[in-house]
C-alpha cells in the first residue's frame, strides 16, 4: 500500500513521501520538441489565416504589385516567429528583430524606387520607412481607391503583414491554446476591412474561409492535447471512447461554424452597406466654394496682357493648356456642377494612376507659376500623375485634386509665384470633321441650364435647321458666331464690349445688329445655344499659343493668349474642342453696337440682375476667409483625427505586449498583497520576491521549499537577508496564530527593500528587461523559460532542527486553520489535480 499523497505547498516543504505521487515531466522548451504534425498544422493555419486579409486588399490597390510587399512581410514575419520560438527570444529581442527586418527589407518590398538596384536601402529609404510608420495610414485613407503602388502606399500592407505574422506565429507555436493567436490574425483582417473600400473582395469567401480555418485549427489542437499520464489498464476502452467523442464533437463544431458563417455572410454581404474609414476620412471636396474663373476672364486680359502668368515646357504642338471646365449655367455665371454624367465638381485627391483609360500622345509637361494666383491648376490633356517641386511641394501635393471627367486640376492651398510641377499627361488627338461625320452625340446627361433667355431656343433651331449630321450642327453654331460676330475686349481704343456672361449680356450679344464680344461671351453663347437643341456642350477656359509661336519650346501664358472655347461630346471621339470666337482682327467698322431692327421682345428667366459686375477680380482669398469664419474645416479635422488614430494605433500595437505584461504583474502583486487570509499575504510576499528574482535570471528550482529557494537566491543575489526572510515566512505561515497587520506590513516592507536592491547594481537595460520579462509569469507551466544564471550546487539538508527542517511535521505539531497550498508553479489555492503528461 502506497503512502497517501500530501499536497505540496508553496509555503511548506515537499512531502516526506514522494513515491506515490505521479511524476510530471519537466516543461519542454517551447517549439524545440513540437511534433512535426504540430509544426505543419500551426504554420499552415497561420499562413491561411493571414492570406485572407492580404487578398482582401486587392480592390484597394491598382495592381498585383502590392502582393510583393504583403507576402514578403508575411514570410519575413513567420520566419521571425519561428526563430524566436526555436531560440527562445523574449519580447524585447523579438520586437527589436522585427524593427530591424522592417528597415532592412522595407525598401526592397515597399519602396524599391528609393533603393540602390531595387534592394539596398538608402538614407531616403530609411527616412520614408520611418515616416511611413505613422504617415502612410493617412495617405492611404486620403487617396481615392484604387491607389497607386508607387506612392509609398505599400508600407501599409507590408507593416501589417509583418507585425501580424510575427505575433500570430509566435503565439501559435508557443502557447498551449491556439485561440490567443487568432487575436492578431483577426485584428489584421479588421484593419484591412477598415482601410479597404466599400466594395469588398469576395466577402463571403473571406468570412467563411477564416472561420473554417480557425475552427479546424482549434479542433485539431484540442484533439492532439496529451491525455493524463496516470491511466489504469482497465481504462483503455474508456480512453478510446473519449477520443472518438472528442473527434465527433470537433466535427460537429466545424459543421455548425460553417453553416453559421455561410448564412451570416450570405445574408449581410449583398444587402448591408459596408462602412470603411476611407468614406469618413476623405471629406467631400466642393469646388463650388471657389469662384468661377470665367468671371475673371476680362481681368486677366486687362491687367496681365504681357505678364507671364506661368510657363509651360514640353507642350506638344497643337495642345492646349486647360485652366477650368464648366458645364452649369445659372443665368449669371458658368460654373461647375454636381449633376449629370461626369460631374464637373467630382474632384478627388491627385495620385499617380489617374486617367487610366486615356488615349493619345504621352507627354511630360513642366509648369512654372509666374504671377498667376489661383486655385485652378494649369494642365494639358489627361493627367496621369502630378509631381510638385519647390519649397511648397508637400503643401501642394496634399491639397491637389483632379477631376478625370473634365481633365481639370485644383490646388486648394493656392498657386503662388515660384511653384512648379510636372505632369505626366496624355494629349488626345483632335478628330477631323470627316472622322466625326458618322458619329452621334454622346448619350450624356448634362446639368439643367437655368436663366437662359427664351430667344436662344429659336436662334439655335434656325441655325441648325439645315444641318444633317451632328458635327454639321455644331459647325453651324460655331460659324454663326465666329463669322457673324466681331471681336473686342472692350479695352481702351477698342469697340465697346461689356464684360460678363450673364443672361442679359448674352441676350444683348445675340440680339444686336452687330455681335461684339470676346471669348467669354462667344463661348457661353455657343454652349447655351447647343444645350437648346440637345447638344452636350461645356465651356473651357485656358491658354494656347498663337500660330507663329506654336513650335516654341517654352510656352508663356499671358492675358493676350487667354481663351475660352466649347467642347462637345461625341459618342466615340469624346470631348472635341470648337472655337466660336471671331478672329481678333475681325472688328466692327464703327465703335457702337446697334440692336437688330424690330427686335423681338426678350423674356429673361430669371429677371436680369440690377447691376452686373464688370471685371470681377478673383475671389479665392475671400472664399477662404468666409470658410474660416463659417466653421471648422472638416477636412483638416478628419486629417488630424486620422493621423492621431494612426499614431495611437501603431503605438498600441508596439506597446501592447509591454502594457499587458506590466498589467499582469501589477495585478498579481495586488492580489497577493490583498489576499483574503493574512497568512496568504505573507506567502504572497515571498512569492513576489522569488518572482522578481526569477525575472532577473535567478535559477530558482520549481517546487522547492522556501529554505531551498532562499539558498539559491542568497547565492545569486548576494543578499543575506533573504534567508532571514524565508525563515520568518515559514514561522508566520505555519505558526499557531495569524500574522497581524503590522507583521504583514513589516514583511512586505522588507520584501520591497530587497527587490529594490536587486536593480541597484544593474544597468537601466537590465532593469527594464527584468520589468518586462515573462519568465515569472510562465514559471510552473510547460513554457517555463530556463534561468540565465547557473544554479549553485544543491546544499545538504541541515542536520539541526529548525523551522525548515521540521516544516513537514509543522502541521502535525501545530494544526493550522489554513488549507494547504500548491508548490510554486501552481500557486492557485485550488486543490491539486492529478498531473498530466506534457505533449
Amino acid at each position: 500500500m502506497t503512502a497517501p499523497v500530501t499536497p505540496l505547498s508553496r509555503g511548506g516543504s515537499a512531502p516526506t513521501t514522494r513515491a506515490a505521487a505521479p511524476r510530471v515531466s519537466a516543461p519542454r522548451a517551447a517549439g524545440q520538441s513540437l511534433p512535426t504534425r504540430r509544426w505543419i498544422l500551426d504554420l499552415g493555419a497561420v499562413t491561411l489565416l493571414l492570406l485572407i486579409p492580404v487578398v482582401g486588399f486587392w480592390p484597394t490597390f491598382d495592381g498585383a504589385r502590392y502582393l510583393v510587399a504583403a507576402l514578403g512581410g508575411l514570410v519575413l514575419g513567420m520566419a521571425l516567429g519561428i526563430l524566436g520560438t526555436l531560440f527562445r527570444w523574449g519580447i524585447l529581442l523579438l520586437t527589436g528583430a522585427t524593427v530591424i527586418v522592417y528597415f532592412l527589407f522595407g525598401g526592397a518590398l515597399a519602396l524599391p524606387h528609393t533603393t540602390v538596384a531595387g534592394v539596398v536601402p538608402t538614407l531616403e529609404t530609411l527616412r520614408l520607412l520611418a515616416l511611413g510608420t505613422f504617415m502612410s495610414w493617412k495617405q492611404l485613407l486620403t487617396t481615392i481607391a484604387p491607389v497607386a503602388t508607387d506612392d509609398g502606399h505599400l508600407i501599409v500592407p507590408f507593416i501589417l503583414a509583418l507585425v501580424a505574422s510575427v505575433l500570430t506565429t509566435s503565439l501559435g507555436l508557443r502557447l498551449r491554446s491556439a485561440a490567443w493567436s487568432l487575436i492578431p490574425a483577426a485584428a489584421f483582417l479588421a484593419i484591412e476591412i477598415a482601410l479597404g473600400t466599400s466594395e469588398p473582395f469576395v466577402p463571403v469567401v473571406q468570412g467563411v474561409v477564416f472561420g473554417l480555418v480557425a475552427v479546424v485549427w482549434l479542433a485539431l489542437r484540442q484533439a492532439w492535447q496529451p491525455q493524463a499520464a496516470a491511466i489504469s489498464v482497465g481504462e483503455g476502452s474508456a480512453s478510446s471512447g473519449a477520443g472518438i467523442r472528442r473527434v465527433l464533437s470537433g466535427a460537429a463544431v466545424i459543421a455548425i461554424a460553417a453553416v453559421i458563417g455561410i448564412a451570416t455572410s450570405g445574408f449581410a454581404a449583398p444587402t448591408s452597406p459596408r462602412y470603411v474609414l476611407r468614406d469618413v476620412v476623405i471629406p467631400p471636396f466642393d469646388i463650388r466654394e471657389f469662384a468661377s474663373p470665367l468671371q475673371s476672364f476680362r481681368a486677366y486680359v486687362r491687367d496681365h496682357p504681357e505678364d507671364a502668368l506661368f510657363t509651360v515646357s514640353g507642350l506638344p504642338e497643337g495642345a492646349r493648356v486647360r485652366l477650368a471646365t464648366m458645364d452649369a449655367y445659372n443665368g449669371t455665371v458658368y460654373n461647375v456642377s454636381d449633376e449629370g454624367s461626369g460631374s464637373s465638381s467630382a474632384f478627388s485627391p491627385a495620385r499617380t494612376n489617374m486617367s487610366a483609360d486615356a488615349e493619345g500622345t504621352e507627354a511630360q509637361v513642366h509648369v512654372e507659376i509666374g504671377v498667376l494666383e489661383s486655385v485652378w491648376m494649369p494642365d494639358a490633356g489627361a493627367a496621369r500623375s502630378v509631381t510638385f517641386d519647390g519649397d511648397r511641394a508637400d503643401d501642394l501635393r496634399r491639397t491637389a485634386h483632379y477631376n478625370e471627367a473634365t481633365e481639370t486640376g485644383v490646388v486648394t492651398a493656392g498657386l503662388e509665384k515660384g511653384d512648379a510641377y510636372t505632369i505626366d499627361a496624355v494629349i488626345p488627338e483632335v478628330p477631323s470633321d470627316e472622322q466625326l461625320a458618322d458619329q452621334a452625340f454622346a448619350p450624356l446627361k448634362m446639368p439643367k441650364q437655368e436663366g437662359v433667355p427664351e430667344s436662344l431656343a429659336e436662334i439655335a433651331s434656325k441655325t441648325v435647321a439645315e444641318a444633317t449630321t451632328p458635327v454639321e450642327q455644331v459647325r453651324a453654331l460655331q460659324l454663326m458666331l465666329s463669322e457673324g460676330g466681331y471681336f473686342s475686349h472692350g479695352l481702351a481704343g477698342q469697340p465697346l464690349s461689356r464684360a460678363g456672361h450673364g443672361a442679359e449680356r448674352i441676350a444683348t450679344l445675340l440680339g444686336s445688329q452687330q455681335m461684339v464680344g470676346d471669348d467669354e461671351q462667344y463661348a457661353t453663347a455657343m454652349a447655351l445655344l447647343a444645350a437648346q437643341v440637345g447638344i452636350p456642350a461645356r465651356v473651357v477656359m485656358g491658354f494656347y499659343p498663337d500660330e507663329d509661336a506654336a513650335d516654341a519650346p517654352v510656352f508663356t501664358a499671358t492675358g493676350d493668349n487667354l481663351h475660352a472655347w466649347v467642347e462637345v461630346a461625341f459618342d466615340d471621339a469624346g470631348w472635341v474642342p470648337f472655337d466660336p470666337t471671331p478672329p481678333d482682327d475681325q472688328v466692327p467698322s464703327d465703335q457702337t453696337t446697334k440692336p437688330k431692327a424690330d427686335p423681338k421682345p426678350q423674356v429673361l428667366q430669371p429677371p436680369p440682375p440690377p447691376a452686373e459686375p464688370v471685371d470681377l477680380p478673383p475671389t479665392v482669398a475671400d472664399d477662404r476667409g468666409s470658410e474660416d469664419e463659417d466653421g471648422l474645416d472638416l477636412g483638416l479635422l478628419w486629417t488630424i483625427v486620422s493621423i492621431g488614430v494612426g499614431v495611437l494605433g501603431l503605438l498600441a500595437v508596439l506597446l501592447a505586449p509591454f502594457i499587458v505584461i506590466g498589467a499582469l504583474k501589477a495585478t498579481r502583486r495586488r492580489q497577493r498583497r490583498d489576499a483574503e487570509r493574512a497568512s496568504d499575504r505573507i506567502s504572497g510576499g515571498w512569492d513576489e520576491l522569488v518572482d522578481r528574482a526569477t525575472d532577473y535570471g535567478a535559477p530558482v528550482p520549481s517546487g522547492a521549499t522556501r529554505q531551498e529557494e532562499a539558498g539559491v537566491l542568497t547565492a545569486a543575489l548576494a543578499e543575506p537577508r533573504v534567508a532571514t526572510l524565508a525563515t520568518r515566512a515559514d514561522l508566520e505561515v505555519f505558526g499557531p496564530t495569524e500574522p497581524t497587520p503590522d507583521d504583514i506590513e513589516a514583511f512586505w516592507t522588507q520584501v520591497d527593500e530587497i527587490v529594490g536592491g536587486m536593480g541597484k547594481e544593474r544597468s537601466l537595460w537590465q532593469r527594464l528587461r527584468a520589468r518586462l520579462s515573462i519568465r515569472s509569469l510562465l514559471e510552473g507551466t510547460r513554457f517555463a523559460l530556463p534561468a540565465r544564471l547557473t544554479p549553485p550546487p544543491r546544499a545538504a539538508k541541515p542536520a539541526t532542527k529548525g523551522a525548515a527542517a521540521t516544516e513537514p511535521d509543522a502541521p502535525d505539531a501545530a494544526p493550522s486553520k489554513r488549507a494547504p497550498r500548491r508548490t510554486r508553479g501552481s500557486r492557485a489555492a485550488e486543490p491539486v489535480h492529478p498531473p498530466q503528461e506534457t505533449e
